[in-house]
């Protein structure tokens, strides 16, 4: 469930994530130039997204609202982008780390998201079944912690969108070096042009303060439920770098800090 549909074909499957009122449609994401999406090795370089989130947008206020209705009612379905308008979605470049409150939810619908990134919140979401990001073009890789979502068994994700697949083996990010101490770093206000997000608060292995550490970033793909996806890893320390798993087959098979490293060839070669 994870290829797009063929050229020309306008297909929807998720079609009530379209805006019913004809007069407030417009663009819902924005333009992406990270790499091309439709041949193999398409450039020896690329980097994180290095928007912020503009947390005083009307459609970030309104999200903070679906959230929390949808953590009140207990609703095991969620699509908070039925709830935006398309400029309301197009605000939209990230979740707040509220959707932890959401551990009722068995599907999260994002389809066809302005999404850059998610938070590492999302592992919270403990009873997630279905993840259904499809369309989210923008959308790169994702945190480590959703491997925490034991229960996750069904994805689709736009895969070509995603940092070294296996269609068109894209490079990843090059990631910064490890420093032993955050005593000269923010772990709560970072460049996500470097670092890929702006806030990293725990180790996404053991799960301690990196405050009180240092920050190790590697990444490792791994299947997640129907995908094998890029997973940004923000570790405390070496050890827990050592402690993560193999990578996925007919990928990179170690933790990596991407850049200039080798891949298996692509499907397209």
């Amino acid at each position: 469930m994870t290829d797009e549909a063929e050229p020309g074909l306008n297909l929807n499957r998720w079609g009530d994530t379209s805006d019913p009122v004809p007069e407030r449609r417009g663009p819902r994401q924005d333009a992406c130039s990270c790499f091309d999406q439709s041949r193999p090795h398409p450039r020896a370089r690329v980097g994180f997204h290095a928007e912020r989130q503009d947390t005083s947008a009307p459609g970030w206020r309104h999200l903070l609202e679906l959230i929390d209705e949808a953590a009140a009612d207990g609703r095991e379905e969620f699509r908070p982008l039925t709830g935006l308008s398309p400029e309301e979605r197009r605000q939209i470049i990230t979740l707040p780390p509220s959707i932890a409150q959401l551990t009722a939810v068995k599907h999260l619908v994002l389809y066809g998201s302005n999404l850059v990134r998610l938070p590492p919140e999302i592992g919270a979401m403990t009873s997630l079944e279905e993840f259904t990001p499809y369309t989210s073009y923008r959308l790169h890789w994702f945190p480590y912690e959703i491997t925490r979502c034991r229960k996750l068994a069904r994805s689709t994700v736009s895969t070509r969108a995603l940092f070294g697949n296996y269609k068109l083996r894209p490079p990843f990010p090059r990631l910064q070096p490890s420093p032993d101490s955050v005593a000269d770093l923010d772990p709560g206000d970072l460049d996500p042009r470097r670092w890929g997000a702006t806030v990293t608060h725990s180790c996404s292995v053991c799960d301690r303060p990196i405050a009180q550490s240092g920050l190790h970033q590697v990444w490792i793909s791994l299947r997640v439920a129907t995908d094998v996806l890029p997973l940004l890893v923000n570790a405390c320390s070496a050890a827990c770098v050592v402690a993560l798993p193999s990578g996925a087959r007919d990928y990179i098979p170690t933790s990596h800090k991407g850049g200039r490293v080798d891949q298996p060839a692509s499907d397209w070669d």
